[in-house]
């Protein structure tokens, strides 16, 4: 699939309180578009439309995200992202055009973003680079989460010549706390250190002000009860709050994404808040709390 001109999509958006609440404020340039805000227990979720129906090579698109303080948003979107393959699809661009995502967040004082879009699927073929910048302040929260699918499997399609390429920085107060580049191509999913052979791969972020100890990790990994694939969970101890890092690597992106629904909602446990309500667009047909419904993902 190619299209005569790139897009350039932005979009900016303004997390604030006011009575009580927290409300939004900005826009979109196409093919972005944001639907209609829900607010659920002090939380803004916005939910991201791409309506160019997928990523193309040369298309680029820019996420601008701040929260004031003690604020409260929840990006998510509509759908899956689908990356179209251009390697080997244009005499003048044999090699291939790279897609690109930019997501660069500032979060405030008391405020907390949950980033947590749908899965990526990498056509064969395609090429995506997507870098996220998040500068937390005070003691501002980050929840970042990405799954991604590499070739349409279910087609019998590998990645082939594509490459999925992703950069993750979290600072707090102009401090690094971690740099995540990843690069994962054909060949890199087959090596043992790579996906070996799997063909799903996810990553959620947790910063905020909790200190996460061994009962706190024990429990990310008990989360995976019922579910397929590896998971591995780590902690990096930070005088802000701790920082979770929790992998997944296997075959099933509904098996990552209710491991990661789990962990989201033990957060939100050890903050001594309700569990989190699930985004109005998610597809979940099943209950991703419950390890009966996930037994046949084994």
């Amino acid at each position: 699939m190619m299209h005569n001109k790139p897009w350039q999509g932005t979009a900016s958006i303004r997390f604030y309180r006011s009575g009580g609440r927290t409300i939004h404020q900005g826009g979109c340039t196409a093919p972005l578009k944001l639907s209609r805000p829900m607010g659920l227990e002090g939380t803004c979720e916005l939910s991201l439309l791409h309506t160019a129906g997928g990523l193309v090579g040369g298309d680029s698109l820019h996420i601008n995200c701040q929260l004031e303080p003690q604020s409260r948003g929840l990006l998510t979107s509509v759908a899956a992202q689908k990356v179209y393959g251009t390697v080997g699809r244009s005499r003048c661009h044999a090699q291939g055009l790279w897609a690109k995502q930019q997501l660069s967040c500032t979060v405030e004082d008391g405020a907390w973003l949950s980033w947590f879009p749908q899965e990526t699927v990498v056509f064969g073929g395609g090429l995506l680079e997507q870098n996220h910048l998040v500068e937390l302040r005070g003691s501002g929260a980050w929840l970042g989460v990405e799954v991604v699918r590499l070739g349409r499997t279910a087609a019998g399609e590998t990645l082939g010549r594509g490459c999925w390429r992703s950069r993750l920085e979290l600072w707090r107060q102009q401090r690094l706390l971690l740099a995540d580049p990843m690069a994962i191509t054909g060949a890199s999913m087959e090596r043992l250190h790579g996906l070996a052979g799997q063909t799903v791969v996810g990553l959620l972020t947790w910063a905020g002000a909790l200190r996460l100890d061994a009962a706190a990790l024990h429990a990310c990994r008990q989360a995976r009860s019922g579910l397929s694939g590896e998971m591995e969970v780590g902690v990096v101890h930070d005088a802000g709050g701790d920082l979770l890092c929790c992998r997944y690597r296997g075959d099933s992106s509904q098996a990552a994404r209710f491991w990661f629904v789990r962990i989201w909602s033990l957060i939100h446990r050890w903050r001594g808040e309700p569990s989190p309500t699930l985004p109005r667009v998610w597809p979940f047909q099943e209950d991703p709390f419950s390890t009966k419904s996930t037994e046949s993902m084994v």
